[in-house]
């Protein structure tokens, strides 16, 4: 099996036993009949195409912030960061990322720092594409602080289909922009929280690719940039 997938695309260890068990589930429909077979075999690939982990290629200049999942920016707005991250109520600027389930699930780290809180939240799982979604549900929040001092955070939302949330970083970790720290089954979302006063480099409607897509530049003065309308 991983020699196959391999083959195609890169999979993600993590998606192995998923695949296994459609692929399975798969062969013992063929014996019921070639439509419950052949809908298992679809649904087999789609598996495996959801577990795809790619190799990206990422800026790695200093201040640049990086989206931390592949998806649309469905909302910009000021936003106060998780409670439990002892931040208080000053409000950052907030970006939202909603992956699908067609969607490249693997999550990358948008800043280069120490990992300075990981901290995990049961919740609801509401549709990911609301922004209450943001309180309600199960999350896992990062405080990673850059060299310079400025901290950002990053939360792994779970979604109305997303059940699981993985992380694989953890506390006083230093990580690297585009490093590869977690995944989340099944359609989701991924709040990026800017330093006070920082300027979003993206728009809501705009594609973002986990790893490559610049967010944001704390080093630049340049303008907000206008909402995707097409």
């Amino acid at each position: 099996m991983r020699a196959l997938t391999s083959l195609l695309f890169p999979i993600h260890p993590d998606g192995y036993k998923f695949i296994g068990v459609f692929a399975a589930l798969t062969f013992l429909l063929y014996f019921i009949s070639d439509f419950l077979g052949n809908a298992g075999l679809i649904l087999t690939i789609w598996c495996a195409w959801f577990f795809r982990d790619p190799a990206r290629t990422t800026p790695q200049r200093t201040g640049l912030v990086i989206s931390p999942a592949d998806g649309v920016v469905n909302m910009i707005a000021d936003a106060v960061p998780p409670p439990e991250l002892g931040l208080g109520l000053e409000m950052r600027p907030r970006i939202s990322v909603f992956m699908n389930l067609f969607n490249m699930h693997v999550n990358r780290m948008p800043i280069t720092g120490t990992v300075r809180k990981s901290l995990y939240r049961t919740g609801q799982f509401l549709n990911a594409d609301l922004d209450k979604a943001s309180e309600a549900n199960e999350r896992q929040s990062l405080l990673v602080e850059t060299d310079n001092g400025q901290t950002l955070v990053v939360v792994q939302i779970a979604g109305l289909i997303a059940r699981r949330v993985l992380c694989f970083v953890h506390e006083d970790q230093e990580v690297t922009a585009g490093e590869r720290f977690g995944l989340i089954r099944f359609g989701s979302r991924c709040d990026v929280y800017l330093p006070v006063g920082a300027v979003p480099l993206v728009s809501v409607g705009q594609s973002a690719i986990a790893g490559e897509t610049v967010l944001a530049d704390l080093e630049s003065d340049e303008p907000p940039r206008d909402t995707v309308t097409e």
